[in-house]
């Protein structure tokens, strides 16, 4: 079923690579967003999200006319060009982030719904796309005030970094809607993925986007809880999450420790999930015995960092390798990889940090912090190289080269990514987490 008009409401990660690949399905999607200047870049393809593939389908997707770009909801719903089709489905990928007390704060999505509420087409769905707590579908609903117009919980599953491929290869999807017809009509979208396809309640979908991220932040806090373990016993946290990830039932994602878990997604869902969990009068021990060891993690680290140059941090020079949240974006949102800086900073470190998705400062996120180009300059007379995010790219540098531009040959590799045999062959030490 292609469908002759969808609008995508929001182009951040989740609203333009929802709309780039339903392009690539074959719908006609408009997007719409509030960023005049950004929606000019769209136009001429100018993609300034640093995620694979995703360039590429909005090139083709503009090549092809099926994939338009406007500056506000209401031109994503009136007639847009040559085409009088009307919107048939409506995404809301608009943001929800973190407001008082940990609860999203749906300032954004109640906004477009007011906007757009008198020029919705009879007949048209509306999909609750961003990440929601329970019961904003049925208040969405409220807020529109139309019996002929239906609103559809459609989660998604994105991992930045892999989020077109998470897309055009998911895992599952899910529909929340009483009404068993529109739920069908937006499932119906996916068709050409053949993925298995739960159609449920509206609360139900809402909630399995809450309830998948935070066992993913418990299973990482697990891990790292798990690496602090090993050191105090001697074991090496390495080879016993290979030996847990071999069973079925727990699988080898997610087990591996590193400086605390963060980015866009799962800070903001796990302290939501525990506002919703208090409003409803249940307590949540595990929920919030994850957040408390993620809320530690970075100081963790800051200790081994410490201990490594000497038991003090004053006009220590640090080279930071990673400074996004995870490898494969340029998204330094909550990045833990940030917090440790931070705390080193606050400790009289001095800091130069080379990553590959961030080569120039950002100002609120990189203060305090030398960006440096190149890995290179982040190593030159630097007391200790720490490694705080996983790019690939570090396995691969020329560490005899770090080597002989560093002040002191420490390595404090907080993700255990690094070989340590070619560290210690290039004359560094090695200092991992939960190794012995």
């Amino acid at each position: 079923m292609f469908v002759r008009r969808i609008a995508v409401i929001g182009t951040g990660y989740v609203g333009l690579t929802t709309g780039a690949c339903l392009a690539s399905l074959g719908h006609r999607v408009v997007c719409a967003d509030v960023d005049a200047e950004k929606i000019a870049r769209l136009r001429d393809g100018d993609v300034d999200i640093l995620e694979p593939r995703l360039s590429e389908l909005v090139a083709e997707g503009i090549a092809a006319g099926r994939l338009k770009f406007v500056v506000g909801a209401r031109d994503a719903i009136a007639p847009v060009g040559e085409s009088d089709d009307p919107v048939e489905v409506m995404f809301l990928c608009v943001p929800t982030p973190m407001g008082e007390g940990g609860a999203a704060d749906l300032a954004a999505v109640e906004a477009v719904a007011h906007e757009v509420r008198d020029l919705l087409p009879r007949g048209c769905v509306v999909v609750n796309k961003s990440t929601v707590p329970v019961g904003t579908a049925a208040r969405t609903r409220q807020l529109l005030g139309r019996r002929d117009v239906a609103v559809v919980s459609n989660p998604e599953f994105l991992r930045e970094g892999t989020a077109v491929h998470d897309f055009l290869n998911p895992d599952r999807i899910v529909v929340g809607c009483d009404q068993q017809d529109a739920a069908e009509r937006v499932a119906a979208l996916y068709s050409r993925l053949g993925a298995p396809t739960l159609l449920t309640d509206a609360a139900s979908a809402e909630m399995v986007k809450y309830a998948a991220n935070c066992f993913l932040a418990m299973k990482l806090s697990y891990v790292n809880a798990m690496a602090e373990l090993c050191e105090r016993l001697g074991a090496d946290v390495q080879e016993v999450t290979e030996g847990m990830g071999y069973d079925r039932r727990i699988g080898q994602a997610f087990l591996k420790p590193g400086p605390g878990w963060g980015g866009s997604c799962l800070p903001k869902d796990t302290h939501a999930l525990m506002q919703i969990s208090d409003a409803a009068g249940f307590d949540f021990p595990l929920l919030s015995a994850s957040l408390e060891t993620n809320q530690r993690q970075s100081g963790r680290m800051v200790e081994k960092i410490r201990a490594a140059v000497g038991g003090s941090l004053v006009d220590k020079r640090i080279g930071l390798l990673g400074l996004t949240f995870k490898a494969g974006t340029d998204d330094l949102r909550d990045s833990p990889a940030l917090a440790v800086a931070a705390a080193l900073r606050a400790e009289g470190a001095e800091l130069t940090g080379f990553d590959p998705g961030c080569r120039t400062p950002v100002p609120g996120f990189t203060d305090g912090i030398t960006v440096a180009d190149e890995a290179m300059a982040a190593a030159k007379d630097a007391d200790a190289i720490v490694v705080l995010t996983e790019w690939p790219e570090f396995r691969a540098l020329d560490w005899p080269a770090l080597a002989r531009v560093a002040a002191n040959r420490i390595v404090v590799d907080t993700r255990n990514l690094l070989d340590p045999d070619v560290l210690r062959r290039a004359g560094f030490s090695w200092v991992g987490v939960g190794s012995r």
